[in-house]
């Protein structure tokens, strides 16, 4: 029996993003988050920000499966809230329905452990209402609204204290 990706000991794979990442990664940003432009009037701030600074200043990983980046998520610690942020969770949308998003979300649970955070934590756009839902099914809870930085933003929160 050959080992190909469709036997099931191929796992998708996650791994610190490194420069050369850059391009897949802006290329699923923009593939993800471009739909959005016309429902929300402007660029979604994932669109707007610089991965190359970005893999310098945060956490940065990859989501490898069948030998392609499928999934790119950010995380960087806030030490004020003893919290791990999940700054941008992104997945192909070729390659959506997978659950990509929530390999993604375990790995950031994990590292928020690791780290000895109470909680993960993230923001996404009122507009973009799909993710309401999904980070709810992830068991996050909606712990506020506000507008920050021009974006009307809803903020989630996960208790991993006691997981």
């Amino acid at each position: 029996m050959s080992s190909t990706s469709t036997t099931p000991f191929a796992q998708p794979q996650i791994m610190k993003a490194t420069f050369a990442d850059i391009e897949r990664i802006e290329s699923m940003i923009r593939a993800a988050f471009t739909k959005y432009i016309e429902r929300i009037g402007k660029p979604p701030a994932p669109l707007l920000l610089s991965y190359s600074e970005i893999i310098q200043t945060h956490e940065v990983y990859v989501l490898q499966d069948k030998n392609t980046i499928q999934g790119s998520i950010i995380l960087e610690a806030d030490d004020e809230s003893n919290t791990l942020e999940v700054g941008s969770l992104v997945v192909d949308p070729t390659a959506q329905g997978r659950g990509y998003g929530r390999i993604l979300v375990e790995f950031a649970e994990e590292r928020a452990r690791t780290q000895g955070r109470r909680a993960l934590t993230l923001y996404t756009n009122v507009k973009m209402w799909e993710n309401l839902g999904l980070y709810r099914k992830l068991g996050f809870v909606e712990v506020g609204r506000r507008v920050q930085d021009g974006y009307e933003r809803v903020f989630f929160e996960k208790d991993i204290s006691n997981n």
